[in-house]
C-alpha cells in the first residue's frame, strides 16, 4: 500500500495501490467522508493516466487545491518513484 500526506486541505492521509497499472484500495482518512468515499469508488479500477488527468487541478472553494487534486499528486509522486 502507498501513502501519501496532502497537503492544503481536510484529509491527512491517502493510502492506495496500483495493480497493473490501475488503482485499487483506496483510503482516505479525514475530509468530507461521502465525497472521498464517492471518489474512492469512481477511481477503483482507472487506469493512473486517467485518473491523473481527470483529478489534476481540481480546487476546494477558495484554495488552490483539493483532496482530488492532492490525490493526483499521490499518483505523480508514485509514477515518479517507479514503484
Amino acid at each position: 500500500m502507498y501513502q501519501f500526506s496532502p497537503k492544503g486541505v481536510c484529509s491527512r492521509d491517502i493510502k492506495f495501490d496500483i495493480v497493473d497499472g490501475r488503482i485499487t484500495k483506496v483510503q482516505f482518512t479525514g475530509g468530507c467522508n461521502g465525497n472521498l468515499q464517492g471518489i474512492s469508488k469512481l477511481v477503483e479500477g482507472m487506469e493512473v493516466e486517467e485518473a491523473i488527468k481527470r483529478l489534476s487541478g481540481i480546487r476546494c472553494g477558495s484554495k488552490s487545491t483539493s483532496c482530488p487534486d492532492q490525490f493526483s499528486k499521490a499518483l505523480l509522486q508514485f509514477k515518479g518513484a517507479g514503484v
